[in-house]
């Protein structure tokens, strides 16, 4: 029997056959930021860094929310704003956006 040979998607997240470079840039920088956020808020003199890489995390993974379009793109969306946001809340709570920088 002949069997029908499917191209490849493009895109490891556009799982409906059509390449998303801008969903898939935000996801990757989504993922980064809530990584950097995550780790750093494990240190308390790092809160800066953990601060804004979260905030800029929630704001990118928010955006690539609003125009992702597949279901493994917002998966992925999902799992690197939680990161951003334990990252960005445990930054505040150990100095905030600006500790130390403004007096």
């Amino acid at each position: 029997m002949a069997q029908t040979i499917r191209p490849a998607t493009g895109s490891l997240f556009a799982t409906d056959g059509k390449p998303h470079p801008l969903q898939d840039t935000l996801l990757a920088v989504t993922l980064v930021l809530g990584l950097l956020a995550f780790v750093t808020a494990m240190f308390h003199h790092l809160h800066l860094i953990s601060s804004w890489a979260g905030l800029v995390g929630i704001l990118t993974g928010g955006y690539g929310q609003f125009i992702s379009r597949t279901t493994a793109e917002r998966f992925g969306l999902i799992v690197g704003l939680g990161l951003s946001a334990v990252g960005f809340f445990l930054g505040m709570a150990h100095g905030g956006l600006f500790g130390g920088v403004i007096t």
